[in-house]
């Protein structure tokens, strides 16, 4: 990907290219969005937009890493917490269901199986679920399988469910019965 802007009109701009794609990509997919709606929405033209990010996919995989950084820069990860953190993550969808479909069109259009995050570092995630393992806190098994199932468990409401998909506008009575339900399946399944 080409270096983003270094002024703060460029870095404004970059910005808005970014948000405007976040609702294109995760509304049509990779192959559905229009750089023109993108382009339009960010009241910029092509010309920046294949500037800052190259491609249409450039721009896709910046959008997707921009997400998950904002996703992952809001909520902390503790081992000793998994259950604090699938909750998080419960909330940070309801905040922001664009990411969970932005990664469903990744999965879809791009890696329909193996490992979706291939570019992201998740190893201190998992030697630190390792450690807590070890001190006797977690229940054995791959930490990168017990992290694949505490993220499905706080997935299990988000626009990527099967079953239901939760939104922001429900009453809350609703979200807390479903975060108390989180909490306790997650601490019941890690459990040592």
């Amino acid at each position: 990907m080409p270096p983003l802007p270094t002024t703060a009109r460029g870095a404004a701009t970059s910005r808005r290219i970014l948000d405007a794609a976040a609702v294109e990509f995760a509304e049509r997919g990779i192959a559905g969005a229009r750089i023109d709606r993108i382009t339009a929405a960010a009241q910029t033209n092509k010309a920046q937009v294949y500037g800052y990010f190259g491609s249409k996919d450039g721009l896709f995989d910046a959008v997707v890493a921009d997400r998950v950084d904002r996703l992952l820069g809001a909520i902390t990860f503790d081992p000793a917490d998994l259950a604090g953190f699938a909750v998080g993550l419960y909330d940070e969808n309801l905040r922001h269901p664009e990411l969970v479909r932005l990664v469903t069109w990744l999965r879809l259009e791009r890696h329909p199986a193996g490992r979706l995050s291939e570019g992201t570092d998740d190893e201190p995630k998992f030697k630190a679920i390792a450690a807590a393992q070890a001190a006797g806190q977690i229940r054995d098994g791959q930490p990168a399988e017990i992290f694949a199932l505490v993220l499905s468990m706080a997935f299990a409401w988000s626009p990527a469910s099967g079953f239901y998909a939760a939104t922001a506008d429900e009453p809350a009575a609703d979200h807390d019965r479903r975060r108390a339900l989180l909490r306790e399946s997650v601490e019941r399944a890690v459990a040592p």
